[in-house]
């Protein structure tokens, strides 16, 4: 019994070494352009292969009637190529409707982060808007997590700064 209960006690003590938390700010900024659309926007965690390790999250027109707002998903051209196009929409979760100028925040949870092994990363954040210009920003990371560590990218246009925290 003493054994087992030691082996229970380690396993969930190693577990709890492995936790992270990762908390992502991405900034939409406000332009002066006669015709404004809200960007559509895909964040997601890629391979040092630049393949696509976890998606996190896809804003997009949600409201469109008969769902013809995953039209134009493809206009999201590096998440697209490398997964997008192979996901049913809307994902559970992790697709929402576009958001407004601002701060938004995402949290990706502690059980994806140990579901993947250990070693170099990069958070990916892609934006396309409609009469507008598309961009991504990457910003490389490592896991497991063993100290705290805050990373930012600025975008230049369509994204505003883009914000990594990371909590062992």
């Amino acid at each position: 019994m003493r054994k087992v209960l030691l082996g229970l006690s380690t396993a969930l003590f190693s577990a709890n070494l492995m936790a992270a938390e990762m908390q992502i700010r991405i900034d939409i900024p406000a332009m002066s352009v006669a015709e404004y659309h809200r960007p559509y926007v895909a964040v997601w965690i890629e391979k040092p292969d630049e393949s696509i390790a976890r998606h996190v999250a896809v804003w997009y027109d949600q409201a469109a009637a008969e769902n013809k707002g995953t039209k134009w998903l493809k206009d999201l051209r590096l998440w697209w190529r490398k997964g997008g196009r192979e996901l049913q929409m809307p994902m559970d979760g992790m697709s929402s409707a576009t958001r407004q100028v601002g701060q938004h925040q995402l949290r990706v949870d502690d059980a994806t982060l140990r579901s993947l092994a250990s070693g170099e990363y990069r958070l990916v954040v892609e934006a396309a808007r409609e009469k507008g210009g598309r961009e991504f920003v990457k910003i490389p990371f490592r896991l497991p997590v063993s100290v705290a560590a805050q990373r930012q990218q600025k975008g230049s246009e369509e994204l505003g700064m883009i914000q990594l925290s990371l909590q062992p």
